[in-house]
Parts: structure tokens; sequence; C-alpha cells
């Protein structure tokens, strides 16, 4: 989605009445420049910097906003989902009309964001991050920031990140705890050196389980943005070399150090097996959706993925649709709907029994 680079509003707040109303479009990013470490180069740097915002739900939505308040010159969105009622206490650019619709979170995004700052470069990509896409996907960033609160999904962003020399910012949040930290992709440690292996399914909290405070995830997103710019503003010797982790409930921050040789069996930055990137660890067609009484099966990659207009079509007169540029969705009843996206994945609401969610994919759309 490719956005005017002229202004459609002008002035600041300290403009006076008789002063011209037509002002240059560094103006937006005044006071951020006027910050001794930023200055007009490293302005310059983040306007011509490219984004990646990986998840947009509760930390992504901050995230992506501020960078596009920031001038960040390129965003990309990439998030699988849509707009649900339970998102709006905490994810910042949806309102009651996304839900309603249920919009594509990314698209929802950007649309939002281009109201903001019509001056950047924003993509919206509703696909499902995984090893078969990773690499085109993320190809040409600068840094990627982690919004996915999904470890398997983090396990293969720190391998991308290895094997590709590349910069991303990792963040979590659940209840009213949470931590972020930079990696560079280039030295040590590494994510993998923090999290060895994956945590058993049912040990960790997730926002489903434990909740969460919308004011902790804006926090837990600022940290991550505020490592971000320092970087890409050419302030990288500010990036903090420590995970930073706050109980904002209890008042507590603590800086956990993570030196280089925290890991000496690391096998990813160490042993470079990325067993991740390589698809060996993520290898499942149909997932539960935690909290979302919902299953998704992943697209078939022996066949080309289905036809939209011909599913809008087959399905009308046997349910409501529901059609945008990204899925189309038939809703079985008021409970159930069936929903294919643009790049073969598909949800089935209404369910968590994986049986009965692949029966209902053989009923309304085939083989």
């Amino acid at each position: 989605m490719n956005k005017p680079t002229a202004e459609t509003e002008h002035g600041t707040e300290d403009a006076s009445p008789n002063q011209q109303t037509t002002l240059p479009h560094q103006d937006r990013y005044a006071r951020q420049r006027q910050f001794w470490a930023i200055g007009e180069q490293g302005q310059q740097q983040i306007e011509a910097a490219s984004v990646a915002v990986i998840g947009c739900g509760a930390l992504g939505t901050v995230a992506a906003e501020l960078l596009c308040r920031a001038g960040v010159g390129r965003i990309l969105i990439i998030d699988r989902d849509v707009v649900e009622w339970t998102n709006l206490q905490r994810q910042s650019l949806f309102d009651s009309k996304d839900a309603q619709q249920g919009n594509a979170k990314a698209e929802a995004a950007c649309q939002r964001l281009a109201e903001i700052n019509p001056s950047i470069e924003l993509i919206p990509c509703v696909a499902d991050l995984n090893p078969g896409n990773i690499e085109s996907l993320l190809q040409g960033v600068d840094l990627a920031i982690d919004a996915t609160d999904n470890f398997g999904i983090r396990f293969l962003i720190n391998d991308w990140a290895l094997a590709t020399s590349s910069v991303w910012v990792h963040g979590g949040c659940v209840g009213a705890s949470g931590q972020v930290r930079l990696f560079d992709g280039s030295t040590r440690p590494c994510f993998r050196c923090l999290v060895p292996e994956l945590p058993p399914q049912g040990m960790v909290d997730t926002c489903d389980t434990a909740g969460v405070l919308g004011s902790a995830t804006h926090a837990i997103a600022s940290m991550q943005v505020t490592e971000a710019i320092k970087w890409i503003s050419g302030n990288r010797q500010q990036v903090s070399q420590a995970v930073i982790a706050v109980d904002f409930w209890n008042n507590k921050t603590r800086a956990v150090s993570l030196p280089p040789e925290v890991a000496p069996n690391c096998p990813a930055c160490v042993g470079r097996d990325f067993e991740y990137l390589q698809g060996q660890a993520l290898a499942t067609d149909a997932i539960s959706l935690c909290g979302r009484n919902a299953v998704q099966i992943a697209a078939a990659k022996s066949t080309p993925p289905p036809s939209l207009d011909a599913l809008q079509s087959r399905w009308t007169g046997v349910g409501d649709v529901q059609r945008t540029r990204f899925f189309v969705r038939l809703h079985v009843d008021a409970e159930t709907s069936v929903t294919v996206f643009r790049d073969g994945r598909m949800v089935v609401q209404g369910t968590d029994d994986l049986a009965r969610a692949r029966a209902m994919v053989d009923r309304f759309i085939g083989q």
C-alpha cells in the first residue's frame, strides 16, 4: 500500500495565527530532531529505514503506531488474524467496527496508520509467518519487531536473523510483566541463549490464560521501539546489552545480564543449526488456536490456494458470506464460520476439535 508523500495537514502547536499554514514536511518530526541523540542525521536515517512488525496485536499495534509517528519510511505489518472484541482492550489501532466486521488486523492497522502519517509506505501482509515465507517476506527490512506472543515463531525469527545477520527486537508481556532485548543477528548471544528450548505446552502463561493489562503492553512496546530507534538512527552504542524485565504491578525493574558466553553450546548461534528456519520443528498442518475456540489449517503445499472469487460464488445461498481482498468467510450459523485466506490458510471458528474442523473444510471447501 503506497501512500502519497504530500502532507495533508500543516502547522505546529506553536504556530501563531498570522503564520502561514504551509510548513516544511520535516516540521512533523521537529521535537524528535531536537533530541540531541537524533538530530537531523538521525532523523534522516529513521526516514530511510524499513521495519517489519511481526504480529499486530497488543504489542504490534503500539509499536507500529510509534514507528509511524517517528517517521520510519517503510513499515511492513505481518499478521494472520482478524480483529475480535477482546482485542479492543489493548490493541490500540482497532475500533468496534473492525471487530464487528472481523477485519484483517494487518489491513485495518495500515488503514489507520495511513491517516496518522500519509508520508510513509505501509504494507499490510495477511499471512502466517513460517519457514517457507519468512525470508521472502522480510527481505530488505533493516529491523524486525517481535510482537508474536509465540515461542515457536520467535525461534524461527531468531534462526532467520542469524542466517541473514538481521536485527530484531524481542518483546513479551503477560499479566503486568514483560521483557525486551534487541538481538543483532551477527554477534552472540542470541534468543536461544536466553530460552534454549521451547517451553512445554500448557506450562507458560498467555494473555488468554493469565490476562494482560493494556498499560503494560503499551509500555513494553514503547521500550521495543526505543531500542529499535536507537539502532536505526545510528545510536547503536546505547542499545541495552541486558534483558530489560519489568513487573509493572509490583514496581520492579531488572536488567538481566546476558553476556556472549552465557550459552557456550547454543544450537543456534554456536552450532549454526537452524532447525526452525529449515522447517524441522514447526511442522504441523492444523492447530487449535488458544482461547479462540477455533482451528487453523495450514495451506496445502502441493496445490495452489483456492480461488476466493470461486468460493464466494459457491457459498452464495449457503450462508452469509463476507469478502475482503485478503479472505472470504462463510458464516455457517451464529457460532460457526469458515475463513479462507488468500495464501490458502483456513480458520474454522466454533470448534477446537481438529477432526471436526477438517470435516468442515471438506464439507464447504472440498479437496
